[in-house]
């Protein structure tokens, strides 16, 4: 296990809409929820979990950019392409901002099937294919 990621920790403005978002997607992606408290949830795969907290509101300014020095982008492995396809109809459906449309489902590349969204933070997520 040694140099295996261990878990992430990110601090959102809004934890209702964090919740409600990642709470979907990270079970279809084989998470189980780990534990929740006041100010936040974690999310468990294996050894590696994933840590939401509510960010104090004298923190939430600038808000949150990807293009800012810091994290740009969480990606998972999303299984077949047609997975990936059914994860993109529920993510339209659901009304996430779907990136790239011009080059969806190979914004990454030629070989690289995924897509690649926004969570309620404007956080940019891609999940990709594994065939």
């Amino acid at each position: 296990m040694r140099g295996a990621l261990h878990h992430v920790e990110i601090y959102v403005h809004d934890l209702r809409s964090a919740r409600d978002f990642w709470g979907w997607l990270l079970p279809k992606l084989g998470y189980k929820l780990y534990s929740e408290w006041g100010r936040g949830f974690d999310y468990i795969f294996g050894e590696t979990y994933l840590v939401f907290v509510q960010t104090e509101e004298r923190f939430n300014q600038p808000p949150f950019h990807r293009c800012h020095a810091g994290l740009n982008h969480l990606a998972f492995h999303g299984g077949t392409r047609a997975e990936v396809d059914a994860l993109t109809d529920e993510l339209r459906a659901r009304g996430a901002k779907i990136l790239y449309k011009d080059r969806h489902p190979y914004a990454g590349g030629p070989d690289h099937y995924a897509v690649f969204f926004e969570d309620p933070m404007r956080m940019k997520v891609e999940v990709v294919a594994s065939d």
